[in-house]
């Protein structure tokens, strides 16, 4: 038999973990001293047997790892001496390896257990969210729909003035409960920095009043702005003011107006 074809036979393997009889393992020990590549095939097999060990188990402790890989890639001067401890030492370390990598493979399961539970407490959190976010927004529809059916909510027309003629709203106002609310779909978007402002007016004398401010205009989508309660309004006027509001309405930029 050739050399190569005693490395093709498997025998170097079953060397390595421990698996020959006594009379087999010296027939080894004696081919690795006569033939060196007979050894380097036998030190290959078990640097495989290192490197599965490491992939299949990649979050074993560096201390172990290099303590069983000492172990393995010990280099003796002398050849093994043929004796039960030696196949004993293979054996226990193929045992070793095995263990390593089911801890590896359980390990990994564990931690992509963990990940899915995390992943479907963090849907749960998000569904919860959404759901919190529905009955608020069907709480909110539900209470304007109230206002806006009740017998004392009047619908007053805002019509555009001069320079913004284009422009309309609408006041609900309620004369029981004077709550009003402003239906602001006929403003255009307000320039960055400035804010549209209600005021609650008196005509005799012209005495105005701040309702309120239609803030974050452009992420409000029904357009639809509660402001405070106006007890003696007798119009409702809209103007563009500086972001925060004024304390008295710029004529100038008077928007839409409506009487009562």
């Amino acid at each position: 038999m050739s050399t190569q074809e005693y490395i093709d036979s498997g025998i170097l393997e079953l060397y390595v973990y421990g698996s020959l009889s006594a009379e087999e393992e010296k027939e080894v020990n004696e081919m690795m001293t006569k033939h060196p590549e007979v050894k380097k095939e036998v030190e290959a097999i078990e640097e495989a047997i290192i490197r599965l060990s490491n992939s299949a188990s990649p979050y074993l402790p560096s201390v172990n790892y290099e303590r069983i890989k000492q172990n393995l890639f010990k280099k003796e001067t002398k050849v093994r001496e043929l004796s039960k401890t030696s196949a004993m030492t293979y054996i226990g370390w193929a045992a070793a390896i095995l263990l390593l990598i089911a801890s590896g493979v359980l390990y990994q399961q564990y931690n992509s257990t963990q990940n899915e539970i995390q992943v479907v407490n963090q849907e749960n959190e998000k569904l919860e969210k959404e759901n919190t976010h529905l009955e608020e927004v069907q709480d909110s529809y539900a209470t304007i729909m109230t206002f806006l059916s009740d017998e004392n909510t009047e619908i007053i027309k805002l019509d555009g003035q001069e320079n913004f003629s284009q422009a309309y709203a609408k006041a609900y106002y309620n004369k029981d409960s004077k709550e009003v609310m402003i239906d602001a779909k006929g403003l255009p978007k307000p320039p960055e920095g400035m804010v549209y402002q209600v005021w609650s007016l008196k005509l005799d004398p012209l005495t105005p009043t701040s309702v309120g401010l239609l803030e974050e205009f452009t992420d409000n989508d029904s357009k639809l702005f509660r402001v405070a309660q106006a007890p003696t309004a007798e119009a409702f006027g809209i103007t563009l003011e500086p972001a925060g509001g004024s304390k008295t309405p710029t004529l100038e930029k008077l928007y839409t107006l409506g009487k009562v």
